[in-house]
């Protein structure tokens, strides 16, 4: 019976490639005890070596980022409420019956 496709979260990943770096355990022993193939646990440790310097230098760049977006959003919805409520008093001076009255 063939097992069907699992996808790992990255803080499984993480966690296991850790594991992998520190060598408390062989990747036999891991993989044994996580169910998941020696190969993959390969696959992810060399993924978190190659990409670790990353965290260190994209970390102020990317809280810097996340604040641009936050101010753009904010931007977003100040005028989308603006939007609305010009078409809401619009709506209201029209002649017409509407569902909203």
């Amino acid at each position: 019976m063939k097992r069907s496709r699992r996808n790992h979260s990255p803080a499984f990943k993480a966690k296991i490639a850790l594991q992998a770096i520190r060598g408390d355990k062989t990747l036999s022993e891991l993989a044994q005890q996580h169910q998941v193939h020696p190969t993959q646990i390969t696959a992810w440790k060399q993924q978190l070596l190659e990409h670790a310097a990353e965290l260190f230098a994209n970390g102020q760049s990317l809280a810097e980022d996340s604040q641009q977006r936050v101010q753009e959003l904010h931007a977003k919805i100040g005028e989308l409420t603006m939007e609305r409520d010009f078409l809401s008093s619009a709506l209201g001076r029209l002649p017409v019956p509407s569902a909203k009255r």
